[in-house]
């Protein structure tokens, strides 16, 4: 069995042979809210949500990762469980604070902060701030006391290649992530020395994608040892363990889904080692899921356009492409080209008959979002839908090229459709544009 139509069978519904989304049919919102458009199930959102919260002990809190899916709606979903936000940039920051988060809850990283970034941050005293610098620390120090506070601060650490996995590696090899594992000690003792910052703890992030449990596990107890090491020379706990993201959701075939099961039960054992070790007492620990949290829940739909045929070789041609959906069309990162699943929306029953390329609107031959897709036999109408399109599909993707309108977004939930990000508009694209131009 294909991928969409596991997660079909897992999330999903149909009627009619028409896709479900939380028990509205597709062709009824389509007919709403046009396409392309993102659609977003808050009841996968709630069972991810529950699944992660019950793998991960009581021991750990968790800050949703806001780069994933920023719209304000899905960070109200998650701040309603408790959940605290991780942002990386002041633009993150401001929808964070729009959506209803206290500053405390807020968690900010990224390796390029500006200044300005920082004295907003600090102004509005946000709950740690992760220098990824020895000058990014001294920046915050030269910022604190010149606001007359102190800033609370982690350290991030690129750890060495020791726990290393997953389908884009953060650390272990030379990267702008962060304090290289053979220099912190170092760079934890100039830390100190600044006035004006109080040293809160650590900040890990070694991969993303990961659906193995047991580098999950082992890439946790690595970090362990180094906040072993580290505690050992202040003589005192750290306040604050961040563990990061990474797990993963299974995009293509022959992929497994993490097994949360396994996970949990190693975590437990974990966090028994902990609680007997001096080490720990008072250490907060923390995650920052994202793709996890959100992926499974959005599934991008676009409608069939045009059909033609070149060269022996059948194009679907739809009206949504890698403006909205860069990740599908292989093109954030990808190495080699595989194809996100994909269905037809309103044929879900049907036996596939044919073989074709998928293809966007856009005049370059980059905006593909399936390559030889065996699919049912299609016809001008039809809808396609990406599935696992919930994180870093719209907000990692180049959304004014060709001038284009951005999607709609839409949620469902309880049984009903909301637009919860309206569909952009000519008027967006000329608002930046001073209403006289000159010719050149």
């Amino acid at each position: 069995m294909d991928v969409a139509k596991e997660l079909i069978l897992a999330g999903f519904a149909d009627s009619d042979d028409k896709l479900q989304i939380g028990g509205v049919l597709i062709d009824q919102i389509t007919n709403e809210f046009g396409t392309p458009l993102f659609i977003y199930d808050a009841g996968i959102l709630e069972r991810s949500w529950k699944v992660l919260r019950s793998t991960f002990p009581k021991e750990f809190e968790i800050s949703y990762s806001v780069k994933a899916n920023p719209n304000p709606h899905i960070l109200q979903f998650f701040l309603a469980k408790g959940c605290g936000l991780e942002i990386a940039s002041a633009g993150e920051l401001h929808l964070a604070l729009n959506a209803g988060c206290a500053p405390s809850k807020l968690l900010f990283a990224g390796p390029g902060k500006s200044e300005a970034e920082l004295e907003l941050a600090l102004a509005q005293r946000l709950g740690e701030i992760h220098v990824e610098s020895l000058l990014e620390a001294q920046r915050v120090n030269s910022i604190s006391r010149r606001l007359g506070i102190n800033a609370p601060v982690a350290l991030r650490v690129n750890p060495n290649s020791a726990a290393q996995g997953g389908a884009m590696q953060m650390g272990g090899k030379p990267a702008p992530f962060g304090v290289d594992e053979e220099r912190l000690d170092d760079t934890v003792a100039q830390l100190l020395e600044l006035g004006s910052l109080e040293f809160r703890g650590l900040h890990f992030y070694l991969g993303t994608q990961i659906l193995d449990d047991q580098i999950l596990v082992r890439q946790y107890r690595h970090a362990l040892t180094i906040v072993k090491r580290v505690v050992a020379k202040l003589w005192q706990p750290l306040e604050t363990v961040d563990f990061g993201g990474g797990l993963g959701i299974p995009y293509f075939s022959g992929e497994r889904a993490l097994d949360t099961e396994a996970l949990r039960g190693a975590l437990r054992l974990l966090m028994s080692e902990t609680a007997a070790d001096r080490t720990f007492d008072g250490t907060r620990f923390v995650i920052e899921p994202g793709r996890y949290l959100v992926g499974g829940s959005g599934v991008y739909v676009a409608r069939v356009n045009d059909i033609k045929l070149s060269r022996g070789k059948k194009y679907v041609i739809v009206d949504g492409g890698m403006n909205h959906h860069l990740a599908a069309s292989g093109n954030l990162g990808q190495v080699i080209k595989r194809n996100f699943p994909i269905a037809v929306l309103n044929k879900l029953n049907d036996e596939n008959q044919e073989r074709v390329e998928i293809v966007g609107p856009l005049c370059t031959p980059l905006d593909t979002l399936g390559r030889d897709v065996e699919l049912p036999k299609l016809e001008i109408g039809d809808l396609i839908g990406v599935f696992q399109s919930g994180a870093y599909a719209r907000t990692a993707s180049p959304l004014h090229f060709l001038s284009y309108p951005s999607p709609a977004e839409v949620m469902v939930q309880d049984e009903g459709s909301h637009l919860i990000r309206r569909r952009g508009t000519v008027e967006d694209l000329l608002r930046d544009i001073p209403s006289k131009c000159s010719g050149g």
